[in-house]
């Protein structure tokens, strides 16, 4: 039955992108459409969870205005992270992840058009993706990064630490708040395992208030990654000490 399930979960997947594509590829010909590009990867997520029967439960102990640039940080524990983002915030931001989604048809062809893609191969990607994550925060627009820089955790649900200085940065350079984000139960529905397979359980999330950056400078990026490790974390063990 879970083997049914996984395989209907990827037809499902597929299809609902399929159908949605034409309308996204239109809206990422111009810049001022691409917010629109944005939302139907959020209307894809919805669709998605609604008709795989995961109900989404988020709790929001903060609302981020809609109008406002921040940093959203999560942890990182399985590919389902990414699609279920688009559910978790509202907000119209671009995704800093592996250059590698570009390899995959029309996917990586929006992925390319509209996040900040990183290539781990070359030697200046990184310093190339922060440049372009600055200019895309100097826009008005978010950010969204995992900043583990992958799933590399090993024993779950800790994080791999130290985070990555990369998103910390950025929001201090720009002046915007991070915003943590804990993502309870992705790595329980689809487990990162050699064997791919869905299970069913309700995707959890916390969005946390942000962290103000106004004031800090580049001797402040250690602490601010280290706060942010420590809320994310927090939700993390109490989830697990609850079970």
């Amino acid at each position: 039955m879970r083997l049914l399930y996984t395989i209907w979960c990827a037809v499902y997947l597929i299809v609902l992108y399929l159908v949605l594509f034409p309308i996204q590829f239109v809206c990422l010909q111009r810049e001022a459409w691409k917010p629109l590009a944005h939302q139907i990867n959020r209307i894809w997520g919805i669709l998605f969870f609604a008709g795989v029967g995961i109900p989404v439960r988020v709790k929001r102990r903060f609302k981020p205005d809609p109008k406002q640039v921040y940093v959203f940080c999560a942890n990182h524990f399985s590919y389902l992270d990414i699609a279920a983002m688009g559910v978790v915030v509202d907000n119209y931001y671009a995704f800093v992840g592996k250059s590698d989604v570009k390899q995959i048809p029309l996917l990586g062809y929006m992925f390319a058009k509209l996040h900040v893609q990183v290539d781990r191969g070359q030697p200046n990607s990184r310093a190339y993706s922060l440049a372009k994550s600055i200019r895309t925060l100097a826009s008005g627009r978010s950010i969204m990064i995992f900043p583990e820089g992958g799933i590399h955790a090993q024993e779950l649900p800790t994080m791999h630490h130290p985070f990555k200085d990369g998103a910390f940065i950025m929001a201090i350079q720009q002046q915007v708040p991070i915003v943590p984000i804990t993502l309870l139960t992705n790595y329980k529905i689809l487990p990162d395992t050699e064997t791919v397979r869905m299970h069913w359980h309700p995707l959890r999330a916390i969005v946390h208030p942000p962290i103000e950056t106004t004031g800090l400078t580049a001797d402040s990026v250690d602490w601010l990654k280290e706060e942010t490790y420590r809320i994310i974390d927090a939700e993390l063990r109490k989830d697990a000490s609850d079970r």
